[in-house]
């Protein structure tokens, strides 16, 4: 597990030395490390430190928490197709940053109302599912019906924006990196370094065991519902700040856990690797979307909609098969 975690670390970390290096201007990987150390010219260090290297970190960042989120979802619902893209989360951080946009707020003021529209919606979804504690049909079929509903609540704001507002509305919707800042990606590193350890070294072990069942979970001296909420309220936050960096950035959450736990085979939610993995698809996504399109580059969600849809319908097919749909 951890020598597969190391893998996609080492992997997210070699695409993102070539991001930096990528552009009109390239840099090669050992003046990029070299600038980055402190060594470089003050071209190279505006280039690499103030105009690249903020939207590597932001995608590294925002892949590991998005799957770590999901991750924690597929986990307490016992379903692949758990994660914050379909159970209303990332349309709730939307809402929130759409209400600031028709109102014509800051970048900053946008990134704090996708917070709270994420932590609102997760504390909504929370409270309708909630009988006698969390379980995952209930909570999949309420986060199904709220994500609808939010749904029809953007399309309506976006209705309500001016022009100008609603073309900076629609990118932000797809899911974009372009224009980050050390800024934007501070509170997002905040976030993820409170909330990991949180929920790696507080959450993992109890999840694991919960996942052979509530009774047995139980007699090993888990107090399972306690352990859900922790872990739901953090991978809420997760998702949250997430999305108020790079926007609703789509399947990341949802194929990270998943591939994850093929490449390690190992039982349980696989946390770390998860994470790993997210922060490695984001970033080669993120790469991608600025040289894979010639002369054109693409908003990041453009990208992992692309394959994480394939993904999806791949899963589903594969389940179908299984007699599990």
């Amino acid at each position: 597990t951890l020598a597969a975690a190391a893998g996609c670390l080492f992997a997210a970390l070699a695409v993102g030395v070539l991001s930096v290096g990528s552009g009109e201007f390239p840099i090669g990987p050992a003046e990029v490390l070299r600038t980055i150390a402190g060594s470089g010219t003050p071209a190279q260090d505006f280039i690499v430190n103030e105009l690249r290297l903020p939207r590597v970190i932001a995608a590294l960042l925002a892949g590991a928490a998005l799957a770590l989120s999901g991750a924690v979802f597929q986990s307490v619902v016992r379903n692949p197709l758990g994660s914050p893209d379909l159970l209303g989360l990332t349309q709730g951080a939307s809402t929130g940053a759409l209400v600031v946009v028709i109102t014509g707020g800051s970048s900053a003021a946008l990134a704090g109302g996708a917070v709270a529209g994420g932590l609102l919606t997760g504390l909504l979804i929370f409270a309708l599912a909630w009988r006698q504690g969390l379980h995952g049909l209930r909570l999949v079929l309420i986060g199904i019906g709220v994500m609808a509903m939010l749904t029809g609540v953007n399309g309506y704001l976006l209705t309500r924006a001016k022009l100008m507002e609603a073309s900076r509305a629609v990118l932000w919707l797809t899911g974009s990196l372009d224009g980050r800042g050390w800024a934007e990606v501070t509170p997002l590193l905040i976030a993820v370094t409170v909330l990991l350890p949180v929920t790696v070294v507080g959450c993992g072990r109890a999840l694991r065991m919960a996942e052979m069942g509530d009774d047995a979970a139980h007699a090993l001296g888990i107090r399972v519902e306690r352990v859900r909420l922790v872990a739901l309220g953090s991978a809420v936050a997760l998702a949250s700040f997430a999305a108020a960096c790079a926007g609703p950035v789509a399947f990341v959450a949802l194929t990270a856990p998943q591939l994850a736990k093929r490449l390690t085979k190992a039982p349980g939610p696989n946390l770390v690797p998860a994470a790993c993995m997210g922060a490695a698809l984001l970033v080669c996504a993120d790469w991608a979307a600025q040289n894979a399109f010639g002369a054109r580059q693409l908003p990041v969600g453009v990208v992992t909609g692309l394959l994480g849809g394939g993904y999806l319908v791949w899963l589903l097919a594969r389940q179908r098969r299984a007699g599990r749909l």
